[in-house]
């Protein structure tokens, strides 16, 4: 899965990135046009991976992965600028949105004051605008072809049309309202408004757990329902990301913190995905899987290797509970709690799954 970061300069956007990924890599107090990117892969935490190798001490255990991106921030009405952050991040599954809340005058502010409403309805603008160039560039394109004498595809002209007139609206793609057929074609052409997005709003040290943050958050809520929103401290959980695991429990019960924020954003990114995982195990390797809800146990058996998927015989399936409560695969057996399934199975999340095979 690859996450976008995205949001205007001096959001805090390199520093949730750094408390994301346990990097350090240098902010500045001042607007950048240009750079490299930065990228880190990230496990998906899983407390289920620690809890099965503990009992099969198998070779290697692999948690599924995250990877995030953080590029320069977006410029209110400079599409020439943002054209180079849209073309990085296409092919993201998900955008996080940082938002600032925070005060700070030795931190220049790209729209004067904190604003969190204002700054979000920039955004979404901003990747509204975006999505409309592209539309019109194919459209134009089209018309040249129709002048050479080449038939336009139909089909594909009725959707952008119907994408620019959402657009025109102001109505980001992800709201619009598409069939299964239309949603299939628009993957083609990668709009970011279609992007699942989250809002994270990066806000001061001591408004941790007062009621400032949530009376940002019913704001937000209120004019952009559909967006999923989180608040965090960019600083606090930077600090965090860089201490071992025996030293974050005590520092979080000291901040009234119940769990790191990079936990909370992979649980909503899979949320918003729709993403669930399987699990399989043994003495090489315990591993978890990503797949999306109401996939079929003969594609989750392709997600491991196409082999698998071609000479799929039948799942020998049970929950993480299940087999947690047997405390083994042979006790598990003796109380017929591990079951065979078919090809059409819906694998659920925490299915531990061996695939029966022949080729």
């Amino acid at each position: 899965m690859k996450v976008a970061i995205i949001g205007l300069s001096n959001s805090g956007k390199t520093t949730v990135f750094n408390a994301l990924t346990g990097q350090d890599i240098e902010t500045t107090i001042y607007s950048t046009t240009s750079g490299d990117p930065n990228i880190g892969i990230v496990k998906v935490p899983d407390p289920r991976i620690e809890k099965l190798s503990e009992i099969f001490k198998p070779k290697k255990s692999t948690h599924a992965t995250i990877e995030y991106i953080d590029y320069v921030g977006l410029t209110k009405g400079d599409l020439k600028q943002n054209r180079k952050v849209f073309d990085l991040i296409k092919d993201a599954d998900a955008l996080v949105h940082v938002v600032r809340a925070f005060e700070d005058d030795s931190v220049i502010h790209s729209g004067g004051t904190t604003d969190p409403l204002r700054d979000i309805g920039t955004i979404e603008l901003e990747l509204i605008f975006g999505d409309l160039e592209l539309i019109e560039k194919r459209l134009e394109r089209m018309e040249d072809g129709k002048k050479r004498g080449k038939k336009p595809d139909e089909s594909e002209r009725k959707l952008l049309l119907k994408c620019k007139d959402f657009l025109m609206k102001e109505i980001p793609l992800r709201d619009a309202e598409f069939n299964e057929e239309e949603h299939k074609a628009l993957r083609s052409f990668q709009f970011l408004s279609t992007v699942p997005e989250i809002v994270v709003l990066n806000i001061n040290e001591r408004d941790l757990n007062t009621n400032q943050p949530k009376d940002f958050l019913s704001s937000i809520l209120k004019h952009y329902p559909s967006l999923p929103v989180l608040a965090l401290c960019g600083k606090i959980e930077m600090e965090i990301s860089q201490l071992t695991d025996d030293e974050k429990s005590p520092f979080l019960d000291e901040l009234g913190i119940d769990e790191p924020a990079s936990n909370k954003l992979v649980h909503t990114c899979y949320t918003i995905l729709g993403l669930i995982s399987f699990l399989t195990v043994g003495e090489d390797e315990v591993r978890a899987w990503t797949i999306k809800k109401n996939t079929h146990a003969l594609a989750a058996a392709g997600k491991i290797h196409s082999d698998i998927e071609r000479g799929f015989i039948r799942a020998e399936v049970i929950s993480f509970e299940d087999f947690m409560s047997a405390g083994s695969m042979h006790a598990a057996r003796e109380k017929g709690i591990l079951r065979l399934e078919g090809k059409t199975y819906e694998v659920k999340d925490g299915d531990i799954i061996n695939f029966r095979f022949n080729v």
